[in-house]
């Protein structure tokens, strides 16, 4: 039996565990990660290398690790290309290295165990959590950081379309110089704006951006003052969860990039190397071994390659275990879904809550890197051994 189960290992799930490991919660023996990929944080890895990342977006005060400040002090600060910009935003290179370290020094790969969760349910005062192997694992605590990273969001159009479209995070595209140019790249936020820039490195002047709104500039997804007290003081005192989801909508700077990138697209159109289209796909068809995309406008545009930069659906994350685990212990959801929880991210007793499932008690970063520091923070600063 162990003390703590961690379902997912992305950014979420070893945040925690090395909060859990670091303030001596529990100790490596105690701990297991259930995740269905080889190694930690994969999933992160590969989408930020395929779409050509080199800066993220949060500052460096975010990251996985306990100091605040730890990811700064990583790196020599005479190594200007560390860091960008006022709020030393991290390369993406020095932020996984740092993440590669703290993963070292907690042990978190000890306490690996890949597999599927296909079941969870509580046996008087234990959880019990099987995997598609047919292995079973026994917990007291039990912390559930699912994402939505695997749910693809597909516009309608595509849904109703014969032809061959692709997402940027299909596991079916491994890289994107397997691409056929030209190519129209389907989006208007900030992973459609790294995936035009790093196509045009390999493909320039064959690369169209095809956005339905105008670029829209924010420096982060959402207001820093989300962060703190200044909004979550009043979205705490909300006690209508309808009204808390309709804030977090409000907050989220949806469709939107840092100005840094904005510039490199305006500078990517002036060489010729993109071209940026403000139009909405109706419909598909085929032509002359191309796609031809008919738009809002009455315009269409042909192309060889459509790729979609659509992000991720925003519904309840993950399968049929879990909600067969709101039915079984009839777990409290809002009308849109989401788990009510308590300020420690209890759903119920010892089944606590990251990421996703518990932005109505985290806010409008809960997704984020900042997120997964505020959720570990409260498990572990609130939790009584």
């Amino acid at each position: 039996m162990y003390e703590w189960i961690i379902i997912g290992g992305g950014i979420h799930g070893c945040t925690i565990g090395n909060y859990l490991i670091k303030n001596e919660k529990t100790t490596i023996e105690n701990l297991i990660i259930i995740d269905p990929h080889h190694e930690p944080m994969e999933k992160w890895r590969t989408y930020t290398e395929k779409i050509g990342m080199e800066y993220l977006r949060s500052p460096s005060v975010h990251h996985i690790d306990v100091p605040v400040f730890s990811l700064q002090n990583f790196k020599n600060p005479t190594d200007y290309t560390a860091f960008y910009g006022q709020y030393k935003r991290p390369s993406l290179q020095v932020f996984n290295e740092h993440c590669d370290k703290v993963l070292q020094q907690a042990q978190l790969k000890k306490c690996w165990k890949q597999g599927r969760v296909i079941h969870v349910y509580r046996d008087f005062d234990k959880w019990i959590v099987q995997t598609d192997d047919g292995q079973s694992f026994i917990t007291k605590n039990l912390v559930l950081s699912v994402s939505v990273n695997e749910k693809l969001h597909i516009p309608e159009w595509v849904k109703e379309s014969s032809n061959d479209v692709k997402h940027i995070f299909s596991e079916k595209l491994s890289k994107l110089s397997e691409l056929t140019p030209s190519i129209v790249v389907v989006g208007g936020g900030i992973t459609a704006a790294h995936t035009v820039i790093n196509l045009c490195r390999i493909f320039p002047g064959e690369v169209t951006l095809l956005t339905r709104h105008k670029l829209r500039v924010h420096g982060f997804d959402s207001d820093p003052g989300w962060l703190g007290p200044k909004f979550m003081k009043s979205f705490s005192k909300i006690t209508d969860y309808d009204l808390r989801r309709e804030q977090i909508k409000l907050a989220r700077n949806r469709g939107s990039m840092p100005n840094d990138i904005y510039q490199k697209i305006r500078k990517l159109e002036r060489e010729g190397s993109l071209k940026v289209k403000c139009d909405e796909v109706v419909t598909t068809s085929s032509q002359d071994q191309s796609n031809v995309l008919h738009l809002k406008s009455g315009n269409s545009l042909a192309t060889k390659t459509v790729l979609l930069a659509t992000g991720f659906n925003t519904n309840l994350p993950e399968e049929s275990w879990l909600k067969a685990l709101i039915d079984t212990e009839n777990l409290s959801c809002a009308s849109c879904g989401y788990p009510i929880i308590n300020q420690k991210l209890e759903w119920c007793p010892h089944l606590f809550v990251s990421g996703p499932l518990a932005e109505l008690e985290i806010g409008p970063v809960s997704r984020n890197i900042s997120g997964a520091r505020k959720a570990a923070e409260r498990i572990v600063n609130e939790f009584i051994v």
